[in-house]
């Protein structure tokens, strides 16, 4: 049994693939501000769009993060020229069946009251990609042309401004005011190559984002996209990273920030060569522009993180917790973000910016076993992956975390099912970190992120308080649909005894968020959980049903 948890303010630590955020309130310091909750799947939103953006809203999920690969939507992609006369400005020019799917999310997460986070994810097409790609590479991300870029996010830009009509159409295709620009793009998978053709050991992935992030901010904002409107957040950074990236691994990402934003490990601008081989200004003159030459860099809506913990257990280590330690200085994992938001700030600094960075966390989750195998055989080291039952803990806990920090605005999960067939064939299940499992059976991280429930401490002496903390996540639809304010009520059963009582009830009204914080003094050791009732006479809210989070022991001594 957990005793003791520190409450720790600084820490947080298809082919599509779509993730649902939530935007929260923070902790105490910021209060009035809000911060997302983000859900993601690949496959089954590809598949089933209405579906499973029924299944988000049933969880109360406020945003889905959709993955759009550029290479889905443009035409004779695997083409080494572009096709003649091809305009890719224009969202007409496309093929219209290549824009037919997204047309579907955006319309149905517009009339279900979901907003849609475009994350334009890359995989460029053929023709847009630089020379130099290794024979025989599959890798679709290889020096992809920035121009070409600007003109595609400018096609997707005006195709989903609020007023575009189709042809055929006589209504415009709903507004998406969410875009978040490229993934990963410091792993070597997402934009390659990581170092300079030549000097591997010198970045270039930086170099190559600072480009496309400038060309998609500029269409964007051509488009009558805009920070006072809609959020247009960049990064999407990988956590960890190596000190040596070569053509295809990682770079880490604040090393990847540093020469982003021009500068040394000292945080001193770069001059001269180094400047020059990444592409940066070469003299101090030439640095004074920087900042009006790259607004997204000092003017976007955020930074994007996937601050993953390890969700596995190396060797009998156990990594996975939220407040682990064990990442570098120069890491972006939930345990140590403030790495994160300390070099944003000096970066800003650097040229004379006061600006500071919210962080959006874009993607996390918890791989489980099951489906994966502990120990798994296909592993060089002893990877025992985590029970759901401690992955739901864990995931609580990561939550808690995240609302405590200020400069953190979201919190989401990776995914809604798992991908695969848990089968040798298959890497044992993909990437399962699911909240159901691929037969769609929910997991316990299922009850978790539904109704998120966390006590930091749970021992007390007899008389005394302890600290409850949750969200009712489906509250915000229900008030959406029904008008009124929304309970949940927090129950305590002693010991073995399985009979439930309520001991305090907390209500969300209109223009609140899901979360409470409240302290409470229990009578015995026991049991606490968090129970909501759907409204009834929804379908997609669940008519009426009950249901209930996972059970926290409590001990009273």
């Amino acid at each position: 049994m957990r005793l003791t948890r520190p409450c720790i303010r600084t820490l947080l630590g298809v082919a599509l693939a779509a993730m649902v955020l939530i935007l929260l309130p923070a902790g105490r310091a910021l209060a009035s501000s809000q911060q997302i909750s983000i859900i993601q799947d690949d496959a089954r939103i590809d598949a089933d769009p209405a579906g499973t953006l029924a299944r988000a809203r049933l969880l109360g999920a406020g945003v889905m993060r959709v993955s759009v690969y550029w290479n889905s939507i443009a035409p004779d992609a695997g083409a080494k020229k572009q096709p003649p006369h091809f305009n890719a400005s224009d969202p007409g020019a496309y093929p219209a069946l290549h824009w037919a799917l997204w047309d579907e999310i955006a319309s149905d997460a517009h009339a279900d009251g979901i907003r849609v986070d475009f994350d334009l994810i890359g995989g460029a097409p053929r023709w847009a990609q630089g020379p130099g790609h290794p024979a025989g590479n599959g890798n679709q991300n290889w020096e992809p042309s920035a121009s070409a870029f600007a003109a595609f996010v400018h096609a997707i830009g005006e195709r989903y401004s609020g007023t575009y009509v189709p042809a055929g159409a006589s209504s415009p295709l709903p507004r998406v005011d969410f875009w978040t620009i490229w993934n990963e793009p410091d792993y070597g998978p997402s934009l390659a190559p990581q170092g300079v053709p030549g000097d591997l050991a010198v970045e270039n992935s930086p170099r190559m984002y600072r480009n496309l992030l400038d060309a998609g901010w500029s269409s964007l904002l051509a488009t009558g996209h805009r920070p006072a409107t809609d959020t247009i957040a960049f990064g999407e950074l990988a956590p960890r990273g190596e000190s040596y990236w070569g053509v295809f691994s990682g770079m880490k990402p604040l090393t990847f920030l540093r020469a982003l934003y021009c500068v040394d490990s000292n945080y001193h601008q770069l001059r001269g060569t180094a400047a020059r081989i990444r592409g940066c200004p070469t003299t101090a003159a030439a640095s004074r522009r920087f900042r009006a030459q790259n607004p997204a860099l000092f003017a976007a809506s955020g930074v994007t993180d996937h601050p993953y913990m390890r969700w596995y257990k190396p060797n009998d280590e156990l990594n996975p917790d939220p407040t682990n330690h064990s990442s570098t200085t120069d890491y972006s994992s939930l345990g140590v973000i403030d790495n994160l938001t300390r070099a944003l700030d000096r970066l800003q600094g650097v040229y004379g910016s006061r600006t500071r960075f919210p962080i959006y966390d874009t993607e996390f989750g918890y791989i489980t076993s099951p489906p994966k195998h502990s120990p798994d055989p296909t592993s060089s080291v002893r990877v025992l992956y985590l029970s759901p039952a401690l992955a739901a803990d864990y995931m609580n806990w990561a939550e808690y975390i995240s609302w405590r920090n200020p400069r953190i605005r979201s919190f989401d999960q990776y995914l809604l099912w798992d991908p695969l067939r848990p089968t040798r064939g298959n890497d044992w299940g993909g990437f399962a970190s699911g909240l159901m499992s691929w037969t769609g059976v929910q997991k316990a991280t299922y009850y978790a992120w539904r109704l998120p429930l966390y006590l930091p401490i749970t021992t007390a002496r007899r008389g005394h308080a302890l600290e409850v903390w949750g969200c009712i996540r489906p509250a915000a639809f229900g008030i959406m649909d029904t008008g009124q304010p929304q309970t949940a009520e927090i129950q305590f059963a002693p010991r073995s005894s399985g009979q439930y009582t309520t001991v305090q009830s907390v209500t969300i009204g209109p223009g609140q968020n899901c979360y409470f914080d409240v302290h409470i003094t229990f009578p015995s050791s026991g049991e606490v959980r968090l129970a909501y009732t759907y409204p009834p006479g929804d379908q997609l809210l669940g008519n009426g049903a009950g249901v209930v989070s996972r059970v926290v022991p409590i001990k009273v001594r």
